[in-house]
């Protein structure tokens, strides 16, 4: 096992998740009529009236919609630590309309509780009836993307595997060692987390590692992480299909994987593997063990 950590940068849309390309049914053309463009349409259409559901019923997003954030974390500075249970978000008078220091401490309240939320998952929000349904549509999803979502979530799994293996053989995995995936979207913050959670991402990519590009931009995310996790030993990549993730990369120097979504594609799921993004790795870092899976 080598000593280095590898940082996964993930964009999230038509990369670790399709559903624009379901919605405007680029990806069932692009199979020149072996998919059925309006069943795609469909599931597209049933996750977006599940993700705006999910937002607004449990997430608050109905009030916060317009203060987005480009991480949860972004107003911790503003939270004084009360003990939320019980805590009436409808009626603490929150209001975006005088931002002061007193909206900024309730909009902090409402990220402390969607932090718990996301990391107790929504098995413990969703009954039984609700889970089936959930299930059922990403079932359907998977098939008809051919396991587009599955295989999305098992390399997820693989980038995360050296950390299993350090922590069987020690007491604790140190920091400085753990691979970690993070995920930089252009999307605003909250759909994005509900995003992660309804698409079974959050066992693999934290809530404090979702970012939001939609102001400020993928370059100026992704020098927050090169800030945060840097370290002489760390290497960084990114994957996703769009050109804003590439410049931004280049602009890092690190190696970017371009996401390649219709059929016949290079790099698509199912098919990318850690062997795949490791090789990536290793032709900018120049370290052969990256090659290793």
């Amino acid at each position: 096992m080598d000593g280095k950590r590898n940082i996964y940068i993930w964009d999230m849309d038509e990369t670790l998740i399709l559903l624009k390309s379901l919605l405007d049914e680029t990806y069932a053309r692009a199979f020149n009529g072996a998919k059925d463009v309006r069943k795609g349409v469909e599931i597209g259409k049933a996750w977006e009236t599940k993700i705006l559901q999910v937002c607004d019923d449990y997430f608050f997003y109905e009030q916060i919609e317009d203060c987005n954030s480009p991480f949860l974390d972004a107003l911790t500075q503003h939270d004084d630590g009360i003990d939320l249970y019980g805590y009436d978000f409808n009626r603490d008078g929150f209001s975006i309309s005088s931002f002061d220091e007193t909206s900024k401490t309730k909009l902090a309240y409402r990220h402390r509780f969607i932090t718990e939320l996301y990391k107790k998952g929504l098995h413990s929000i969703f009954n039984e009836d609700t889970i089936n349904i959930w299930n059922d549509l990403y079932d359907v999803t998977d098939t008809y993307t051919d396991k587009w979502l599955s295989s999305a979530s098992a390399c997820l799994e693989q980038c995360l595997d050296k950390n299993k293996e350090l922590v069987s053989s020690s007491a604790s995995a140190s920091a400085t060692t753990q691979d970690i995936n993070v995920l930089v979207t252009s999307g605003s913050l909250i759909p994005s987390l509900v995003k992660c959670l309804l698409f079974r991402l959050d066992g693999f990519i934290s809530c404090e590692n979702v970012y939001s590009s939609w102001e400020v931009g993928k370059l100026q995310c992704f020098s927050w992480i090169r800030e945060r996790y840097d370290s002489p030993n760390t290497q960084f990549c990114v994957i996703g299909d769009g050109w804003e993730e590439c410049e931004a990369a280049e602009k890092m120097k690190w190696p970017f994987m371009k996401i390649d979504v219709p059929p016949g594609g290079t790099h698509r799921f199912p098919g990318i593997s850690l062997r795949t993004l490791n090789s990536y790795i290793s032709v900018v870092y120049g370290n052969d063990n990256a090659c290793s899976s």
